[in-house]
């Protein structure tokens, strides 16, 4: 029997902590056996789960036996872990313990310092603060999840039941992990990764500033056909000198913004509208339907048609 142990902190999020005691506990073998024995585990008798109280049957103890332990998130990532949580993961992580956390959990795993070198995500509204704490971390906060092999972390909130049936699938194979998939009314594979559900930001320009009218510009009214040397024209500035500015105030190239900005609009058509896709792709100013849905897929992570299909507003 592989012993899966839930961590509850106090302050846990409650989806995070019910997301892995639900998938776990739904997997059947092809004989109808049960794989997994799921145990919640807490550092203290009582913990808060936001609206309302865990008890917890069992102890820190329990991730000594564990096989595999998955850590959910808390409502106030940034706030110290508790020292005795952190070296009961350690301790386990030495033992060869498979560690897994979802959404703001990856806060609490990183601080052990497990995760440091290695690839690992977090909820993508989390990420600049979790770059902050834990710089030696590669964040990849554009996926659902990330399988470094004995620790892996997932996106926020849902992605924990995509990291959950990959665990699944590990252990038991795609035949097991789709019918625990089937029972939770999840798909065993979402098509694209977190970058679709990121809210797109305009990249901030101070305002006054060089740049904001050629931002505005590029905003609303920009032909398709444009180059770096038509913007610095519409800048009134060299290419040399646009680059660095823009570099100084947005984080990014000219061209680079000017994508992100067409697949922005791209993405408001898509959820607002019934246009077919090659339409919005000329209207935003792309020059053939197939950059479109490159640059698209680049930097959402999902086909125009597919980002449609998730978030059309009927």
């Amino acid at each position: 029997m592989h012993e899966v142990a839930v961590l509850a902190l106090d302050d846990v999020v409650a989806f995070d902590l019910a997301t892995p005691l639900e998938v776990f506990s739904r997997v059947r073998l092809a004989d109808g056996s049960v794989p997994y024995a799921v145990r919640v585990c807490a550092p203290a008798p009582r913990v808060s789960a936001g609206h309302f109280t865990i008890e917890a049957a069992f102890g820190l103890e329990a991730l000594a036996s564990a096989d595999t332990i998955v850590v959910p998130g808390v409502h106030e990532p940034a706030h110290p872990v508790r020292p005795e949580v952190l070296t009961a993961l350690r301790t386990a992580a030495r033992r060869g313990t498979r560690i897994a956390s979802v959404c703001a959990g990856a806060f609490v795993l990183a601080a052990t310092g497990l995760l440091d070198g290695r690839r690992a995500t977090t909820h993508w509204a989390g990420a600049d603060a979790f770059r902050a704490m834990f710089p030696r971390v590669e964040l990849d906060p554009g996926v659902l999840y990330v399988d470094e092999g004995q620790f892996l972390t997932s996106a926020g909130a849902a992605a924990g039941l995509d990291l959950c049936l990959h665990l699944v699938r590990r252990d038991h194979g795609s035949a097991v992990a789709a019918g625990a998939a089937r029972l939770s009314v999840m798909p065993m594979e979402r098509e694209g990764g977190q970058a679709q559900f990121i809210v797109p930001e305009r990249p901030p320009a101070p305002r006054g500033s060089a740049l904001e009218p050629l931002l505005l510009w590029l905003e609303e009214d920009a032909p398709a056909d444009l180059t770096l040397d038509d913007l610095a024209a519409k800048a009134g500035m060299s290419t040399r000198t646009l680059n660095r500015r823009f570099r100084e105030h947005t984080g990014t190239t000219p061209l680079q913004w000017l994508h992100r900005a067409r697949v922005r609009r791209a993405q408001h058509l898509l959820e607002t509208t019934d246009r077919p896709v090659d339409r919005i792709g000329a209207e935003v100013g792309f020059g053939s339907p197939t950059a479109f849905r490159d640059r698209f897929k680049r930097i959402v992570g999902t086909s125009p048609q597919g980002y449609r299909r998730a978030f059309t507003r009927r």
